[in-house]
């Protein structure tokens, strides 16, 4: 498949597919057709067959897909396979939930080190890792080689930040610190993550969908 044929909106549905998979594995499921997959995730089958063949055919006619290997070619497609090395910057509330609540080896990523430059939070534990000084990030970046950096820090110091740890080998960050990282770096990837965007579309479907209330009131 040539590089960058497949469009971001179908990227960005496959880890949806991965977790819904991974319940039905729970579940006991062995198989299931692209209509019930569709049922259970508000997508069309059409979709779901269109956005699985962009990477092969993984169906079979009159079969539908087995559960179990789709959700470990799909795992294999997002990369869960490998491993990455992770440090995670900013202790505070943000930083700590992500520490405590993501399941990192679930996607293949080890948590390094998590840091800070708050005098306060410095040599305190999170999760039973202790919160290291942010003077020593690019030491330690030396010596470990982190490859991803969660960004839980203030937006005035992310792009400064995130050039020193692209120096240091960093090739993917995953930005909480309100700052669209615009990284001119061959290879970098980066996903800027707003949670008060995400909110806001909320109230947006809630404005839109008490719209279409009034209007079918009699």
């Amino acid at each position: 498949m040539p590089k960058g044929s497949v469009s971001l909106s179908v990227i960005r549905r496959l880890p949806r597919y991965h977790r819904f998979l991974r319940d039905l594995l729970a579940a006991g499921t062995v198989r299931i057709s692209s209509g019930d997959l569709s049922a259970k995730m508000g997508l069309t089958a059409s979709q779901i067959r269109q956005d699985l063949n962009c990477f092969g055919g993984f169906g079979q006619q009159g079969y539908g897909y087995n559960v179990k290997d789709l959700y470990e070619e799909i795992g294999r497609i997002l990369g869960l396979d490998q491993t990455h090395r992770a440090i995670l910057l900013g202790a505070g509330n943000l930083g700590r939930a992500i520490a405590l609540h993501m399941d990192f080896a679930l996607r293949g990523i080890t948590l390094l080190g998590i840091f800070d430059s708050d005098p306060s939070l410095v040599g305190t534990q999170v999760g039973g890792m202790p919160v290291r000084d942010c003077a020593g990030l690019a030491d330690f970046c030396a010596a470990h080689r982190p490859d991803i950096a969660i960004l839980c820090i203030p937006k005035e110091s992310a792009n400064r930040t995130a050039a020193m740890l692209v120096r240091h080998g960093v090739r993917g960050f995953w930005n909480f610190s309100h700052y669209d990282l615009a990284l001119d770096y061959e290879g970098i990837a980066v996903e800027n993550v707003h949670l008060g965007d995400s909110l806001s579309t909320l109230c947006f479907r809630l404005k839109e969908a008490g719209r279409e209330s009034e209007s079918l009131v009699p």
